[in-house]
């Protein structure tokens, strides 16, 4: 015999746990701490290549963006773990103290290694600011309106891409400001701007939190980063070693390694684990984290290569650079707006990742055919076309995994999708740069050798203001250092036509191969199943679960 009990504690099922001015009160401090990422990552694009040259390191400035990615990768689903253990608001807050602490030793950073070690304690604060923002989006709204809430998140992106170029390129050519080199401040912004983020989110993020005792899987993160850090270092240097060298075959045997490792350690914590394997075997999230690996491999095929195509082939300045990247941001704006929008009225968000693919891959395929004399507002349109595919895709992924995901999962869910997305843009970034300098020299040199036949070309290279770099062109071009890469802004447009060719070609290359990476994105989204959104916010289904009915025997 059996009775039925409910639990009186609970909020009834229906109830609504938050007005929709509570929720913007809420967002406040959420956009701050988005803030602060966004624009980091806009400042530091833009100023990149004057960075590089001024710490002597243009070739090794992949290891200052990939160390940041893999902290922030590893970290990301760490936070979701130990949010639905402490609380977001704690984890929150932690986040944004890291990122502060990483920011002022970047902002003191002497060497292109030094600057790698100190954006890698960057990116342990960065891996919590995005997934924990959406995981407690996702604990306030519902799937279905949700979207209307992520155009908040999008005009912060649009407001981080106007000021971050421009604040950037600002500090990136100053000498000095306030007694100190200029670039250095392209960190030290952050610094203000996160002490404001940590007293208004502390102030403002209260929400409900019902404790999900979990164990850390500690052993997952390590085995996580063992297999991915030999990886991508080889992925960086596999150009000077070899790629068949005994070096980068120890680092293929450790990175895979590292990652049966990590699928063992998760099979041993089951629920507990980094990434619970029980996840994978729902269509939704294994398909769409895939797409999210294949789609951040692409965007930042594009998000790298697009800026030093403009300052070192079209020769911009990196604030003017960083402002001709404005179509993108408001293509992603407008696409993630619109879809956003029709979403919440009809429920129905599949069509909108397949023709962002369509978008992105078409998108980057033009891009593979810009030259050094392709009119500049060529590519503005097509940055454009890209955003739009990458504002279709990316919340829409995002909405369809928290939707499929159960309360209790939400938080590594909502993590999951980030940590996919940013492993595609680890592997993307250190692959797609050691694309471009593995393949440039030569473009250089075939480029020479080209001009070397035309009398214009070997007049100029006769003049005596041009005598150190006929010197250092002897061998086909292999004796110029392409560490830092000014000597180009200064020298005879004659004589400096060929390395715009050489880096011209190595960056359509990149563009091409992330063309065919978007092809493959998209043949997989066609098989992403399209599951009713639910009209329930995460804490609300929390309740409903608490409320429902308990079978005593």
């Amino acid at each position: 015999m059996s009775e039925t009990t409910t639990r009186a504690e609970a909020t009834p099922p229906g109830a609504a746990l938050l007005t929709h001015r509570q929720i913007l009160t809420i967002l406040s401090g959420l956009l701050l701490g988005l803030f602060l990422a966004a624009l980091d990552q806009m400042i530091v694009a833009t100023a990149m290549k004057t960075i590089a040259d001024e710490l002597h390191g243009q070739t090794l400035q992949a290891w200052a963006t990939t160390s940041y990615l893999i902290t922030a990768t590893v970290s990301t689903p760490l936070y979701g773990k130990l949010s639905d253990i402490y609380g977001r608001k704690p984890m929150y807050l932690t986040a944004i103290s890291l990122f502060l602490v990483g920011s002022l030793l970047s902002g003191l950073a002497n060497s292109m290694y030094e600057l790698a070690a100190f954006r890698a304690v960057q990116g342990l604060g960065a891996g919590g600011l995005m997934s924990l923002a959406m995981a407690i989006l996702a604990d306030i709204t519902s799937p279905r309106d949700r979207s209307k809430y992520a155009g908040y998140f999008m005009a912060v992106f649009g407001i981080s891409s106007v000021a971050g170029p421009v604040v950037g390129g600002l500090f990136a050519g100053l000498e000095t400001f306030l007694g100190t080199a200029g670039w250095r401040w392209v960190f030290l912004i952050n610094v203000p701007i996160a002490l404001v983020a940590l007293a208004v989110v502390a102030k403002v993020l209260n929400i409900p939190h019902k404790r999900v005792d979990h164990r850390i899987d500690y052993v997952g993160a390590l085995m996580l980063t063992v297999g991915l850090v030999p990886l991508l270092i080889v992925a960086e240097q596999g150009r000077e070693w070899g790629w068949d060298s005994g070096a980068a075959i120890a680092m293929y045997v450790i990175g895979v390694l590292g990652l049966i490792g990590f699928v063992f350690a998760e099979r041993r914590m089951g629920d507990e684990a980094l990434l619970p394997l029980r996840l994978f075997k729902r269509q939704t999230f294994s398909l769409g984290n895939g797409v999210n690996f294949v789609m951040g491999i692409g965007m930042f095929g594009g998000m790298v290569s697009l800026p030093l195509y403009l300052q070192i082939v079209k020769g911009y300045s990196a604030t003017e650079a960083g402002l001709m990247m404005l179509p993108l941001t408001l293509g992603i704006m407008t696409a993630a707006g619109t879809s956003g929008q029709i979403t919440a009225k009809t429920g129905r968000y599949k069509v909108f990742p397949v023709v962002g693919f369509a978008l992105m891959a078409a998108s980057l395929f033009l891009f593979g055919t810009i030259g050094t004399d392709t009119p500049v507002w060529q590519p503005l349109v097509m940055m454009f076309f890209m955003g739009a595919g990458l504002g279709l895709s990316m919340q829409t992924l995002l909405v369809a995994i928290q939707n499929d995901a159960e309360p209790r999962d939400m938080g590594v869910a909502t993590s999951s999708a980030t940590f996919f997305r940013q492993i595609g843009g680890t592997v993307g970034t250190a692959v797609f740069l050691s694309i471009l300098f593995s393949t440039v020299g030569d473009k250089i040199g075939n480029a020479v050798r080209t001009s070397l036949g035309d009398p214009a070309f070997v007049a100029a290279l006769a003049k005596p203001e041009n005598a150190q770099i006929a010197g250092a062109l002897q061998n086909g071009g292999s004796g110029v250092d392409l560490n830092n890469t000014e000597f180009l802004t200064k020298l005879d447009p004659v004589v400096a036509r060929p390395f715009l060719d050489g880096f011209s070609g190595s960056i359509d290359l990149v563009f091409l191969v992330g063309g065919l990476v978007s092809i493959v994105g998209f043949a997989l989204v066609w098989f992403l199943r399209e599951v009713p959104l639910s009209n329930r916010s995460g804490l609300e289904r929390v309740n409903d679960e608490a409320a429902a009915p308990v079978a005593v025997h």
